[in-house]
């Protein structure tokens, strides 16, 4: 898959270490498409890249709170996973935080979601979510990415939006891993199934209600997939604080290779 789009590189200074953790690591970036679209992200390359091996690919998509042209909120939650010497060295991976301007979305679900109402997806991808499959064509073909370790992450809003991408992206995804998200289960179909899903959420969940995971667990085992779920009793929207603490969120995702 051959991608005419481009990548303006804008380096930045340190603004921010954390617990020894040093965020400068995440190059800053702009994206643009061959339609002249463009999209901020962060970006975390291996350490030491061998012009031998690729690498995998993930990709975390923030939540509602860190849209925005700033390109500072994306750092919020989960980049510090990838950031520890320990995880550096054990999981080589290029590292992509893309940001959702103000006002769009991920996903084409509307919100705020009502738990009483339905769920479905829009005919076409949001230009956000279209940017993303854009970036991950890129850095397929241009970097030293291994097209079989493409994985996605993220949560409240990017959880909807991993669902989706998955849904419209299914034959480049290895794992997706959405946090207190929404998806739409009769639209899953046999697409996915050499998708690995691991899905969090807490059963006091204000926000997304816990019933979308629920529902969409039961439909990919429907499918066959390789499915874990996690739910947590007495947990609000910020799951996402129980799933990073997951000792093996890191060595599961990492250890699947799509055939």
């Amino acid at each position: 898959m051959k991608a005419k789009s481009g990548i303006i590189i804008l380096f930045f200074f340190v603004h921010s270490m954390t617990f020894g953790q040093d965020f400068s690591l995440y190059k800053k970036i702009i994206y643009t498409n061959s339609d002249g679209k463009s999209m901020p992200c962060r970006v975390l390359t291996p350490k030491k890249i061998d012009k031998n091996k690729r690498y995998p690919l993930v990709v975390f998509l923030h939540g509602s709170g860190e849209r925005g042209n700033d390109n500072e909120k994306q750092l919020t939650h989960g980049a510090s996973l990838f950031l520890s010497e320990e995880n550096r060295n054990q999981y080589p991976s290029y590292v992509i935080f893309p940001q959702c301007p103000e006002g769009e979305s991920w996903t084409t679900i509307k919100l705020p979601l009502n738990p009483d109402e339905g769920l479905k997806y829009g005919d076409i991808p949001s230009q956000s979510l279209q940017l993303v499959i854009g970036l991950i064509q890129h850095y397929v073909n241009t970097e030293k990415v291994d097209d079989k370790r493409i994985y996605v992450s993220g949560l409240s809003l990017g959880g909807m939006g991993t669902f989706e991408l998955a849904y419209r992206f299914p034959a480049a995804l290895s794992v997706a891993m959405p946090i207190c998200g929404a998806g739409v289960p009769k639209s899953f179909d046999e697409r996915v199934s050499k998708i690995a899903f691991w899905v969090f959420h807490g059963d006091q969940d204000p926000v997304v209600a816990v019933k979308y995971s629920r529902q969409m667990v039961a439909r990919l085992k429907e499918l066959n997939n390789e499915v874990l779920y996690s739910e947590y009793k007495g947990v609000n929207h910020e799951s996402w604080n129980n799933a990073f603490a997951e000792k093996d969120f890191m060595k599961w995702m990492f250890s699947h290779h799509r055939d």
